[in-house]
């Protein structure tokens, strides 16, 4: 299986798109209409967000951003990796090079938010063995049976 790399990408190009698509959907159709928090394109083309690509050979396989909360705390949000690549690990390796970019920018913390329904247990398993712990709600959030926020600190 030849090496995927991960780089700052457009969310503009048509097979990120179509990923951010299959993204909001699953969302959708896990998620009532007033817990869903994913990112539109409107969302990722803020200028307080980077946005990633993993691309092997060329085609997408993943993707994720971070969001600037503040000049120390950062948000993981769009992470996805596309159903057959996954299992290889490519979904941590997408969250440690998210952690990397926001301990270098100087943030001692990054934080996320995901479902707590089971559909969303891969993501909280991932984010849990990557060093995410529960946490009270940030930024703009609300407390809500349908979010689970999960925080960490960087040193």
């Amino acid at each position: 299986m030849s090496r995927v790399v991960f780089a700052v990408d457009d969310p503009r190009a048509d097979d990120i798109r179509a990923l951010l698509a299959r993204h909001l959907a699953f969302a959708r159709e896990h998620t009532p209409p007033s817990g869903v928090h994913a990112l539109d394109l409107d969302g990722l083309l803020d200028p307080a967000v980077t946005f990633f690509s993993g691309r092997r050979a060329g085609s997408l396989v993943a993707m994720g951003a971070l969001k600037e909360l503040d000049e120390t705390h950062g948000e993981m949000k769009s992470m996805h990796v596309v159903e057959a690549a996954r299992g290889h690990g490519l979904g941590r390796r997408l969250v440690d090079r998210v952690v990397d970019v926001a301990r270098g920018r100087g943030y001692r913390r990054i934080s996320i938010e995901t479902g707590t329904m089971e559909a969303f247990t891969p993501a909280r398993s991932l984010y849990s063995a990557a060093g995410f712990v529960p946490c009270r709600p940030f930024g703009d959030y609300e407390r809500s049976p349908t979010s689970a926020f999960l925080t960490r600190e960087l040193r």
